[in-house]
């Protein structure tokens, strides 16, 4: 068995890496990068303040989704530090310790947001499904003790894995494959026996497609429900309050799944692609949420009109 500590008799730094072939722009890549984070940041600053100052939006429809904005803040701001560095100042280099640790939060803030989209998948069934029942099946207390339920759940399915990183013995090889650091990515580079790292990855990747599974059965009983309603325009009613949930399940797993294909057959696939589908699997659901959201979901959007008004009247 190595000892904790093994890591740093052989490598004491890994390099992450940008996009290939285009190092000499990668001040000018920063530019849209530093948007997204900005707008994604703001975005869901703006979501979480709406909610948490409107008390007519205290339901639980309202709190799911600020767990979303939380686990969207988490995961831009895990993955920030690092991208940051590298398109900015070209600082390629992340101690092994700031790795791991990057790793944890990533992969934790990851299932998280996948645990959200299930519970906010049920959060639909109970409505569409049981509409009479809604608000007696999820009172406000029932609602905060499932999101510390599964924010608890998150924690601690990931949390062996940066122990289980800890353990591995680092040696020559140092590159990393994206601009953050993965479990998997940083598992290739161990010159020691990674056999538990493998199948306790391959663990938390099934848990994880699990609730996408979930999320699926959750809307066929959902369109079983909805076929069964005879008037076309509360048909179309019901399936309009999915909308902005079901777009937010594809921006998550859809970048997930391609990526985890991509892996699978590397040889496919070009390295820049691949480089270019694990940054947007950050960037892209923590900015296109708050959007969808203010868009699809008319009480959000009217409450954040009426924020800007009044800030507007003030600076007046």
């Amino acid at each position: 068995m190595l000892p904790l500590n093994a890591s740093e008799a052989a490598v004491s730094t890994f390099l992450l890496i940008g996009i290939p072939g285009l190092e000499g722009v990668h001040i000018w890549i920063s530019i849209p990068i530093c948007l997204m984070y900005l707008m994604a940041i703001l975005g869901n600053c703006t979501i979480l303040f709406v909610i948490r100052t409107e008390p007519s939006l205290h339901e639980p429809m309202y709190l799911f989704l600020s767990m979303l904005a939380l686990s969207d803040l988490g995961l831009s701001f895990s993955s920030l530090p690092t991208m940051l560095r590298i398109f900015l100042f070209n600082a390629m280099g992340i101690s092994v310790d700031a790795c791991i640790a990057q790793e944890f939060f990533i992969h934790g803030f990851t299932d998280m947001e996948s645990s959200v989209l299930l519970i906010m998948s049920f959060d639909r069934f109970v409505a569409i499904c049981n509409p009479l029942r809604y608000r007696s099946i999820l009172t406000s207390s029932r609602v905060l003790h499932i999101g510390l339920a599964f924010a608890f759940k998150s924690i601690l399915l990931v949390l062996p894995l940066p122990f289980t990183l800890k353990r591995l013995r680092y040696c020559n090889k140092r590159l990393l494959s994206h601009s953050y650091c993965l479990h998997q990515d940083v598992m290739k580079l161990a010159c020691s026996d990674n056999r538990v790292n493998f199948y306790y990855g391959l663990f938390v990747a099934l848990c994880m497609m699990s609730d996408s599974m979930l999320i699926v059965v959750s809307y066929v009983f959902i369109l079983k429900t909805v076929l069964g309603i005879a008037s076309h325009r509360e048909w179309l009613k019901a399936l309009n309050t999915c909308v902005s949930h079901i777009c937010a399940v594809l921006i998550f797993y859809v970048p997930i799944i391609t990526l985890a294909l991509m892996h699978r057959f590397p040889k496919h696939t070009p390295p820049v692609a691949m480089i270019l589908m694990a940054d947007a699997f950050l960037l892209v659901p923590p900015l296109m949420n708050p959007i969808l959201y203010c868009v699809k979901t008319q009480q959000i959007r009217v409450k954040v009109l009426e924020k800007l008004e009044k800030l507007g009247l003030k600076s007046k």
